[in-house]
């Protein structure tokens, strides 16, 4: 596993992802996390890929999951998974689950978005539904959305203009909800004779699995896209 170009140290890696240095311990010495980079004077350096993996960890232990199905999950992922991959697994896992808004202290916000945030960082955060001032500008509270919160940040920094970034957003989110409306009204047929019980039960089993499949449809698709796009301009 590759670091990229962050380096951090385990005390570092802990407070980003909100844990303690011991849950990191604990959780490399069930193999759960890949050893660190040994650098200089042999002290453990973690990359990105770490961090996404320990997210990834948390996310699946937060939904209820006991440390044998967590290690039974990861051990079906491929070992080399990227950051972005890691990413698209834990938005898989924070599906089962309504989305959690919690309201949060400026240091806590950065604290969780691992980096200060200045005023037109928030105001873009703000944009994309991420995050949404609470209370008066004197007391510095902030609702956060905490499962867009690592995709906001991560947007901060692509190379496209705020104006693209929503108008990519809005694309996503009227497609996306034409797909659900679809879906919806399929499932619907098909349990029309069943029972509330039932249909309650289907759509708890299915829910993650239609996640997934869009997910992959998507990432495919995509990549089919830009293929055909670079070789146009080739």
């Amino acid at each position: 596993m590759t670091t990229e170009t962050e380096a951090l140290t385990i005390d570092e890696l802990a407070a980003r992802a909100g844990v303690t240095v011991r849950t990191v311990r604990f959780y490399g010495t069930k193999g759960l996390l890949p050893p660190p980079v040994l650098g200089p004077r042999r002290v453990g350096r973690y990359g990105r890929e770490h961090l996404a993996r320990l997210e990834l960890i948390e996310e699946l232990q937060s939904r209820g999951m006991t440390l044998a199905a967590i290690e039974r999950y990861l051990a079906q992922l491929p070992p080399d998974l990227s950051v972005r991959d890691l990413a698209v697994q834990r938005a898989v896992v924070a599906s089962w689950a309504p989305g959690t808004v919690e309201t949060v202290s400026r240091a806590e916000l950065e604290r969780r978005a691992g980096r200060a945030l200045g005023a037109e960082e928030l105001r873009r955060l703000a944009a994309m539904d991420v995050v949404e001032r609470a209370g008066d500008a004197d007391e510095e509270l902030f609702r956060v959305d905490a499962g867009l919160l690592r995709l906001g940040v991560e947007l901060l920094d692509v190379p496209l203009s705020h104006e693209s970034v929503l108008a990519a957003r809005a694309v996503l989110t009227e497609h996306s909800r034409a797909a659900a409306r679809e879906l919806s009204r399929l499932l619907r047929d098909a349990v029309a004779d069943k029972d509330a019980r039932d249909v309650r039960s289907l759509s708890a089993r299915m829910h993650p699995l239609v996640v997934q499949a869009l997910l992959t449809t998507f990432q495919r698709s995509l990549k089919e896209e830009l293929r055909e796009w670079l070789d146009e301009d080739g």
